[in-house]
């Protein structure tokens, strides 16, 4: 069964948590970072990119820029832009777009679940990415970005969160991007104590977001205990800072590609061969979104295309060969257009579904792209039916909107 227990978060009072609070490290890049954080001296950007601060040619790795993060945190510890709970708590955590709200809770997850792979993955991570967050949580000794997990749903978890949320939260804010946040500390003993307990029955968690993160944090966490002579196995660093949401409610959202040409193809070569593996049926200047499994949208010198694959380019029974990212990458990226390693060439690009059509259109259109495919997304069951079987999905599947605004809570590795 999974581990998951309360901490003392170390937060921001409530009258600058709007400020404070930003975006994910992984979801900008440094210049995006610094006109983000621009004029605001609260922004926790300065501590998760703290490359913002220094030189714009400043190797992102280097260890000035760790220890930059390091002074950071420091002095938004001194001037009590975050301050540290006195009790072990947990924290309903809602996020908000349009109509929908999600709830989860957050709390630290076990490294030993990580290690015994009670914690599930669906991606593969690479070393470089996980030196460099192992590296930000060994500097400041605390998790400061939380992962985002995903639970099979539990209904007496859902009634206690449902009688949090009835009271007023201590942050409820709108992100400039749209987004709305809220966040409710849960101090009373006894309905910490009940969550332990149902939590106890939760058989696994698993990754949604932050596949890199989550395995910083547990790599650290592992190595201080092999570090202590007198671990306990108690001790902070045996946790990380989680927050996870009962699979019931989250949504999966497409992770569409662009390609940079047709790999010596005429247009209506393309077109002849695409016919081999699906039914292609032009759509004109409409734009053409994906309505179900196995059907694709194509754009192409400034027309949209519906792609129906055919019946024996998949494998419904293959929690991988199901996948419309697999049908795509084998059948028409890899062995039309040869593009071999979706993590390593640079002739394709990858647009979240949040972007929207429009965005495929406009790497098109602007000569950068020479087509663009959208997918349907992947559902929450396939992600778990891949990671219960130990499988890995293709890079770039899964996309998940809201992202965690950091800064809400941060986990301190020492007691």
């Amino acid at each position: 069964m999974a581990i998951f227990r309360p901490f003392k978060g170390l937060r921001p009072p409530k009258e600058i948590v709007k400020d404070l609070a930003s975006r994910p490290y992984d979801v900008l890049n440094s210049k995006e970072a610094r006109a983000e954080a621009e004029g605001n001296q609260y922004s926790f950007l300065r501590v998760v990119k703290p490359e913002i601060e220094l030189p714009e040619d400043t190797n992102l790795y280097s260890q000035q820029v760790y220890d930059k993060a390091l002074e950071n945190f420091k002095i938004f510890i001194e001037k009590g832009w975050l301050k540290q709970d006195d009790t072990a708590n947990y924290y309903v955590y809602a996020q908000t777009w349009g109509n929908k709200t999600q709830y989860g809770i957050v709390g630290c997850a076990g490294v030993e679940d990580y290690m015994n792979n009670i914690i599930k993955k669906h991606e593969l991570t690479r070393p470089d990415k996980e030196e460099d967050r192992m590296k930000h949580v060994r500097v400041l000794n605390a998790n400061a970005e939380p992962v985002f997990f995903s639970y099979p749903a539990v209904k007496e978890i859902d009634r206690v969160v449902r009688e949090i949320t009835k009271n007023e939260p201590e942050y409820d804010f709108m992100a400039d991007d749209g987004f709305g946040h809220s966040l409710w500390v849960i101090e009373n003993a006894e309905t910490v104590e009940k969550l332990s307990q149902l939590f106890e029955k939760v058989p696994a968690f698993y990754v949604a977001d932050g596949h890199h993160r989550t395995a910083a944090a547990a790599l650290v966490g592992n190595e201080k205990k092999k570090n202590n002579p007198g671990h306990t196995g108690n001790e902070e660093y045996n946790f990380f800072m989680s927050v996870v949401f009962p699979d019931d409610q989250l949504t999966i959202i497409d992770y569409n590609r662009v390609v940079k040409d047709l790999n010596g193809l005429t247009k209506k070569e393309f077109l002849t061969k695409l016919n081999e593996v699906f039914e292609v049926t032009e759509k004109g200047e409409q734009e053409y979104k994906p309505a179900r499994l196995h059907n694709f949208s194509m754009y192409l010198e400034g027309k949209w295309y519906e792609l129906n694959a055919r019946e024996n380019t998949y494998d419904d029974s293959d929690p991988i060969g199901v996948l419309d990212v697999t049908i795509l990458s084998q059948h028409v990226l890899d062995h039309m257009l040869g593009i071999k390693n979706l993590r390593t060439d640079k002739r394709i690009d990858f647009v979240g579904g949040i972007r929207g059509l429009k965005e495929l259109k406009r790497r098109v259109d602007s000569g950068e792209m020479e087509v663009a495919f959208a997918l349907y997304p992947v559902t929450m069951k396939q992600l778990i039916d891949i990671a219960d079987t130990d499988n890995i999905m293709p890079p770039k599947t899964t996309w998940f909107e809201p992202k965690l605004r950091s800064g809400l809570t941060v986990h301190i590795l020492e007691d």
